[in-house]
């Protein structure tokens, strides 16, 4: 089956916004009111916000997960989601960068607007962020799903394991490690912010 938009599972909206200094206090109250809004909507999984780590470069990152493309649009095209994302204008001094994503993409391509790289980590460290992520997945489905997987066979026992382990490589685990050890895989992005 092809991956066409509607049938992408987990997808995620990246918006990128630079904000006035003289707005910041108003633009983390859009923050809260924004996440409050677009818990009411089917499919939402979670928002997760960066803040400036530099006070002269002020650019928030709001990163907004769905469980599908389909309830993504729902957010994007709805009267709430436009009303929250006009009232965001007056507070900036650059126009939103909006980026959609799904699934395996995000762990390691980062929009360059937000991380300027030019390039993704080299192999071997995305081979050692694998390990340290898929080795402890690994044990713990082992552990938690053992007692209901030793009642079917084998093979379908690895297969929802599989399915467990992928399901929180994509998320929280690989975004929340990517972001954590953003400065050793991305170390030229860190020195240019």
């Amino acid at each position: 089956m092809k991956n066409t938009p509607e049938n992408i599972e987990s997808v995620t909206l990246i918006i990128s916004e630079m904000v006035q200094p003289q707005r910041i206090k108003e633009y983390e109250e859009w923050v809260t009111g924004i996440n409050q809004a677009v818990k009411k909507f089917a499919g939402f999984i979670g928002v997760d916000v960066i803040r400036p780590r530099n006070p002269k470069h002020l650019e928030y990152v709001v990163i907004v997960r769905f469980n599908t493309y389909q309830n993504l649009t729902i957010w994007q095209e709805s009267k709430i989601c436009q009303i929250w994302l006009d009232k965001a204008k007056s507070m900036t001094v650059r126009q939103t960068h909006v980026m959609e994503a799904n699934g395996l993409e995000l762990w390691f391509t980062l929009p360059e607007n937000i991380y300027p790289v030019s390039k993704q980590p080299a192999y071997y460290k995305r081979v050692a962020i694998g390990i340290i992520a898929v080795f402890p997945l690994v044990l713990l489905i082992n552990m938690v799903l053992e007692p209901l997987l030793s009642r079917v066979p084998y093979i379908l026992g690895i297969f929802f394991s599989v399915i467990a382990i992928s399901m929180l490589m994509t998320y929280p685990v690989m975004p929340f490690l990517t972001h954590v050890l953003r400065s050793w895989l991305y170390p030229s992005a860190d020195k240019n912010n």
